[in-house]
């Protein structure tokens, strides 16, 4: 683990963000001004002024909450803090969906819990087109329990990535030129949600909930959307000035680079692209590298 610190310490670095056209959706200050709550509200509670907000799952209910808009391209984060203790068979999720049934697109963080002093586990997942079953799974490299940490999506014309405090753990490449499904049309919103799902969430759904440890308790904070608002003008969407379509985010850099290999190597535990029994044939997309 030392090792892999010293790796994480010396490429760490800050994502430059330039100044965003009028059209594109800042950051909002506190959580009201861009979400609200979708599922049950008693179990949703502010904090610091609304700069923050507790999660929590019992045996009456979890809960969950959507941004107020829809987005065309851009970047969503939040700094999460997750369930602490034994938290299996719970999820928390964090994701965007364009909300239209069978031909959603979605982009998928899921934290799945862990028995006490086990690896919490993330899962992504990507549906474009109505098609998803891309999933894939990395043993988190620290406690994200013991303190937040940031999660991200960055979602442009060229790629979508899915990044851990700046460490990108997934790249989907746009490759409609070779007939493989990337969202580019439909406005997705920002959601998540805490709630039980012990039949597979731990180890396959062997381990079960255990609600004498109730109530789970997740807490975010620092709420980011940078992307174009739908509806909106339509040209943000195809702007090649708005920051995230810019050279810098066209692709990893070398760093990036560096520590995606590290982190699939080290820590990913499951990768549909290499299940030969569900695929027999790779999807085309596992062919297309970063």
């Amino acid at each position: 683990m030392a090792s892999n610190n010293a790796f994480l310490l010396l490429f760490s670095c800050v994502l430059a963000i330039s100044p965003s056209p009028p059209s594109v959706q800042g950051r909002p200050a506190t959580f009201l001004q861009d979400f609200r709550i979708t599922w049950s509200d008693s179990h949703i509670k502010q904090i610091d002024g609304g700069r923050a907000i507790q999660l929590i799952l019992d045996r009456n209910s979890g809960c969950g909450f959507a941004s107020k808009s829809k987005y065309l391209f851009g970047r969503v984060s939040m700094k999460i803090k997750l369930i602490a203790g034994d938290s299996a068979g719970t999820v928390t999720a964090f994701y965007m969906n364009s909300d239209t049934n069978t031909v959603r697109d979605e982009l998928d963080f899921e934290f799945l819990g862990n028995r006490t002093g086990q690896p919490y586990t993330v899962q992504t997942n990507i549906y474009a087109h109505g098609k998803g079953d891309r999933e894939q799974r990395v043993n988190l490299w620290f406690d994200p329990a013991a303190d937040f940490h940031t999660y991200s999506i960055l979602w442009n014309h060229h790629h979508i990535v899915f990044y851990v405090d700046e460490v990108p753990i997934r790249v989907y490449k746009n490759n409609e030129a070779e007939s493989v499904p990337y969202p580019t049309l439909q406005p997705m919103g920002v959601y998540s949600t805490l709630w039980e799902a012990d039949n597979w969430a731990t180890r396959g759904g062997l381990e079960k909930i255990d609600w004498s440890k109730a109530p789970f308790l997740a807490y975010y904070k620092d709420f980011d959307i940078e992307g174009c608002v739908v509806p909106g003008p339509v040209s943000c969407a195809s702007n090649p000035r708005n920051w995230w379509e810019g050279t810098a985010y066209q692709a990893l850099s070398a760093m990036e680079a560096r520590r995606y290999r590290w982190v699939r190597l080290n820590h990913m535990i499951y990768d549909y692209c290499t299940d030969k029994p569900r695929y027999p044939v790779p999807p085309p997309e596992c062919l297309a590298g970063i």
